[in-house]
């Protein structure tokens, strides 16, 4: 008769479950901590997690497993997450553009400016205060309806990955009813950053990185998304920044490319391209097919925020889709 023993993968000795500690729930044991002692074995996951959920990255998985999830919720929400993104995020931004452009004074100037004279033009801070105020308050305005796109879109990802149903009607009322807080606290959010960037260019960097879990910790646990997202970072630095810098990475180059074809569209058109109806036509169509273009970028940044915040949580505690789908309301 064999010996009585563990079996094979078992977690070691002195292992218990369930984790002690940890408030608030979901924080793991003592402070943040693993709550299973390091690397899961080959084949062996901690009890709650399950390796083939379709949202949450059990720990020991690695890159391709935190991979194969965003491709797998780009490949089941896309329909759905499209139109959302169109509405929230694209449209808002091309017509910010359009905007911008109608105010933009240095046409004007061109045109009043006396031959080889170094004096300003008429008008000169009045015009540009005008303009900078329209695109910061315009840009205010526009991250509330785009938080509405973050929070409609992360409801269907969660929702798909659980089995439950979904509608984009009732995507975009959830959205709507979690708006508002998420747009206060990205508020919060831009204007440390901002600072941060003001002081120095690597403090901006780093609270970039610290606080790109803030967004999902309001969504779904609704409690302190700074602290929380701050004490993510630093818990598990290597894994998080890895993740938020293939992200980021995307999100960098899809823009800039979407400004380069922009800029190389509304070029022809000259400095003044709404002075003339076949003109403005023109310049409104490129403007807006270059909205277009940046949301691939719109797509990684929100399915690889939210998987990596699935994958950060499973390794504090027991988690699943179900689970997670659940705390969305």
């Amino acid at each position: 008769m064999p010996a009585w023993g563990p079996p094979p993968g078992a977690p070691p000795q002195g292992w218990v479950f369930p984790p002690t500690g940890g408030y608030p729930i979901g924080s793991g044991p003592y402070g943040g901590q693993h709550w299973y002692p390091g690397p899961p074995a080959a084949g062996w996951y901690p009890p709650g997690i399950d390796p083939s959920d379709r949202l949450v990255t059990p720990p020991g998985a690695g890159l391709s497993g935190w991979f194969n999830r965003c491709l797998g919720a780009l490949q089941r929400g896309w329909r759905l997450l499209l139109p959302i993104l169109l509405l929230t995020q694209v449209l808002p931004a091309a017509v910010l553009s359009v905007l911008s452009l109608g105010l933009d004074p240095t046409a004007e100037w061109d045109t009043n400016a006396v031959d080889e004279s170094t004096s300003l033009p008429d008008n000169f801070f009045t015009d540009l205060a005008s303009l900078f105020l329209v695109i910061i308050v315009g840009s205010v305005l526009i991250g509330l309806v785009q938080s509405v796109g973050w929070a409609a879109g992360s409801w269907v990802i969660t929702r798909q990955a659980a089995g439950g149903p979904v509608s984009l009607g009732e995507a975009l009322r959830y959205g709507v009813r979690r708006a508002l807080g998420l747009w206060g606290w990205t508020l919060a959010i831009s204007l440390i950053v901002g600072l941060g960037i003001c002081f120095c260019i690597l403090p901006g960097i780093y609270l970039t990185f610290a606080l790109s879990m803030a967004g999902p910790v309001y969504l779904f646990e609704r409690h302190n998304p700074i602290g929380r997202s701050f004490r993510m970072f630093h818990d598990r630095l290597g894994l998080l920044l890895g993740r938020v810098a293939l992200v980021g990475a995307v999100v960098i180059v899809g823009t800039f490319v979407a400004s380069v074809l922009e800029g190389v569209g509304t070029a022809p058109f000259g400095v003044d391209p709404l002075a003339a109806p076949g003109s403005a036509i023109g310049v409104v169509l490129v403007l807006a097919l270059g909205a277009v273009l940046a949301l691939p970028a719109y797509l990684a940044q929100m399915v690889g925020l939210l998987v990596t915040y699935a994958e950060q949580r499973a390794h504090e505690g027991p988690v699943n889709s179900a689970g997670l789908a659940a705390e969305l309301g």
